[in-house]
């Protein structure tokens, strides 16, 4: 996998099939219906709880306003994807292109299906920075494999925009 920018735009190449499909799975990964702690993470009050018209004033005007920007960043990042057709058998290796002013809605959608993620596994500080875990023994292994390849692309994305 090569990481560039390139004309107006993040270009990731030679991205083989499972990593491709790890992209694919990002807006899925952002659906944090029925998960609390997912919900809690995403939309936590800014004074935890302590201040009850700060919380509902939060609640009323803030966090609707926050879904509607987390789902305007996963419409993009899913609109991005598309060329990443998941219809396609070929173990080819592919390319993806990410449009420079689409940056802040994938570190959004990045972001969210980290938190989501880690929530519904319940991992652990410690797990979260163990980033020498290896192999992929199972579902929850591959679970936190994943929080951290969205961490490296969302590192990249920010390392790009600073030069």
């Amino acid at each position: 996998m090569d990481i560039c920018r390139r004309k107006g735009a993040i270009e990731i190449s030679e991205l083989d099939p499972f990593l491709a499909e790890l992209l694919r799975q990002i807006p899925a990964c952002t659906n944090s219906d029925g998960v609390p702690a997912a919900e809690q993470r995403l939309f936590s009050s800014p004074t935890t709880g302590r201040e009850t018209e700060s919380c509902v004033e939060w609640k009323t005007y803030v966090e609707p306003e926050l879904r509607r920007l987390f789902q305007t960043a996963t419409q993009t990042v899913a609109a991005d994807l598309e060329q990443l057709d998941g219809n396609e058998k070929s173990l080819a290796n592919r390319t993806l292109r990410i449009p420079a002013k689409h940056t802040d809605a994938w570190l959004s959608a990045l972001n969210q299906a980290r938190l989501v993620i880690a929530a519904k596994n319940n991992f652990t500080e410690s797990e979260l920075n163990d980033h020498f875990r290896s192999p992929i023994g199972s579902r929850r292994d591959l679970s936190l494999f994943q929080v951290n390849f969205y961490g490296f692309l969302q590192e990249f994305i920010l390392r790009e925009l600073e030069s």
